[in-house]
C-alpha cells in the first residue's frame, strides 16, 4: 500500500524559509515521478515543483528561484526547500506520486498523480 506522509509545515514570517518533507512507503520510491502541489482556500490545486525518476526538475514560474525540490532515494523522501516566502505562498502543501508513468509534460497536472499525501499547512505572515 502506497503511503505519502508530509511534514515540516508551520507558520513563518515573510522572507523566511521552510523545508517540507514527504516520506514514501509501500513502493520502490525511485521508480516514480513526484511533485509538490499546493492549495489555498477557495483556489484550485496548483503544481509548484516536480521531479522525475531521473532527477530532472521543473518549477512553476511563481516559485522559480525561491523553491527547490530534491529527493533522497535512500530515505524514500522528497523535499521542498522554500525560501523568500511570501504571504501568497500560504496554502496546504501536498506531495504526489505518479506510479503509472504518465508523460512528464503533464507534471503540473493533478490528474497525472495517483497517490497523494494528506498535506501540511504553511502559513506566511506579512
Amino acid at each position: 500500500q502506497v503511503q505519502l506522509l508530509e511534514s515540516g509545515g508551520g507558520s513563518v514570517q515573510a522572507g523566511g524559509s521552510v523545508r517540507l518533507s514527504c516520506v514514501a512507503s509501500g513502493y520502490t520510491y525511485s521508480r516514480y515521478s513526484m511533485a509538490w502541489f499546493r492549495q489555498a482556500p477557495g483556489k484550485e490545486r496548483e503544481g509548484v515543483a516536480a521531479i522525475d525518476k531521473g532527477g530532472s526538475t521543473a518549477y512553476a514560474n511563481i516559485v522559480k528561484g525561491r523553491f527547490t525540490i530534491s529527493q533522497d532515494n535512500a530515505k524514500n523522501t522528497l523535499y521542498l526547500q522554500m525560501n523568500s516566502l511570501k504571504p501568497e505562498d500560504t496554502a496546504m502543501y501536498y506531495c504526489a506520486a505518479d506510479s503509472d508513468g504518465r508523460s512528464w509534460s503533464l507534471r503540473f497536472w493533478p490528474l497525472k498523480y495517483n497517490y497523494w499525501g494528506q498535506g501540511t499547512q504553511v502559513t506566511v505572515s506579512s
